[in-house]
């Protein structure tokens, strides 16, 4: 039991960097047009990989892993919330798509995986 309670906190620490401490960065310390250049590859390619690596690893498993998809949504909308504007309602389509590749990545690590015994 310990060790689901340590992957899952392992994964909440690595979400909690991601989608808290990137767009920060992005905002702090990258200005101008190459902010937000910076943006679009946060939004379009990583946030999107990170999805889907993230649920592959709770398709593993699925018992314990199954909100890691959601939870890490919701800190992706605190990260950009907090760094690009308070409220903003793109972010929660961005976020809707994002619960989906986790979903789906999540499924499909659960199904095509091997069954552990």
């Amino acid at each position: 039991m310990s060790f689901v309670k340590t992957d899952l906190m392992r994964w909440l620490i690595i979400s909690t960097g991601i989608m808290l401490f990137l767009p920060w960065l992005a905002v702090t310390f990258v200005k101008s047009d190459a902010g937000m250049a910076v943006s679009l590859i946060l939004f379009f390619i990583i946030n999107p990989l990170y999805f889907c690596v993230s649920g592959a690893a709770a398709g593993r498993d699925m018992r314990h892993l199954w909100s890691l998809p959601v939870i890490t949504a919701i800190l992706f909308v605190l990260g950009t919330w907090i760094c690009f504007g308070m409220g903003e309602m793109s972010f929660m389509i961005y976020a809707g798509v994002y619960i989906v590749l986790g979903t789906i990545s999540m499924l499909i690590s659960k199904f095509t995986g091997k069954k552990q015994a």
